[in-house]
């Protein structure tokens, strides 16, 4: 349920009360320097948050939902290659100083967060060398996130793709329910329908999941891990190395 206004003051006036780990773990001094340029706005599905080859313009701090970053190939071929929540950040080119992304960007379960342009987040970059290295470390975890989906496509079955992939949703989310379709999880993995139909059957069987239309229920989360087959575990370690659980 989108907040209202009265909400969104006291979201914006009380630290404690930010979910996203990115900006609720700031130093005071940092945080003050984003606070100006931050505003709540809402992110339906679908919403495109980088185009790519064009300049990026804002960066994103999700609140709640989950956005895809998404590669296309020639033929249109497309596949995930990253994942992005309340845990983190869009924007991983703005802050690496390259202004544009080869990527594509999108939501993929609705949700909010906050907005801000990327001259502003640049511009507090540059006042301060904490936040700049904040922000450079979290494009280390994304960039290691992203060595672990190469690692996952490459080599791993698809029922063990599918269940890395329902464990880092479900990271994201606030509960065992994980909102998606199967259109989504195709481009997601990187298979036809067909194939997450018959993956989701199988986890379906094993009673690790409840798989119903536009929604998976995550019954078994050790068992969900022990799916994965070692797929799942690394960006996370780097992660709570990084910036605590």
């Amino acid at each position: 349920m989108p907040l209202s206004k009265k909400e969104r003051r006291s979201v914006h006036g009380a630290r404690e009360k930010l979910r996203n780990k990115i900006l609720a773990r700031l130093p005071p001094a940092d945080f003050a320097l984003l606070k100006p340029g931050l505003t709540l706005v809402d992110l339906p599905l679908r919403k495109l948050l980088e185009v790519r080859g064009r300049r990026i313009e804002h960066v994103y701090f999700p609140e709640s939902g989950l956005a895809s970053v998404v590669v296309t190939g020639a033929g249109h071929h497309s596949l995930e290659v990253g994942m992005i929540g309340r845990e983190g950040m869009t924007g991983l080119s703005v802050i690496l100083m390259a202004e544009r992304s080869p990527n594509e960007t999108f939501m993929q379960s609705a949700g909010e967060g906050w907005r801000i342009s990327a001259e502003e987040l640049l511009a507090a970059m540059e006042k301060s060398p904490s936040l700049r290295n904040e922000f450079l470390r979290h494009g280390h975890s994304v960039m290691t996130q992203m060595a672990f989906t190469a690692l996952s496509n490459g080599s791993y079955k698809i029922d063990e793709r599918l269940a890395r992939w329902l464990l880092m949703a479900q990271d994201r989310s606030d509960g065992p329910v994980v909102y998606l379709t199967h259109e989504f999880l195709s481009v997601m993995l990187g298979v036809r329908r067909p194939g997450v139909t018959a993956a989701l059957g199988d986890l379906e069987r094993l009673g690790l999941i409840s798989a119903q239309r536009g929604s998976v229920t995550v019954l078994n989360r050790a068992g969900l891990e022990d799916a994965a087959n070692g797929g799942y575990g690394g960006p996370e370690a780097e992660y709570e190395r990084l910036f605590g659980a």
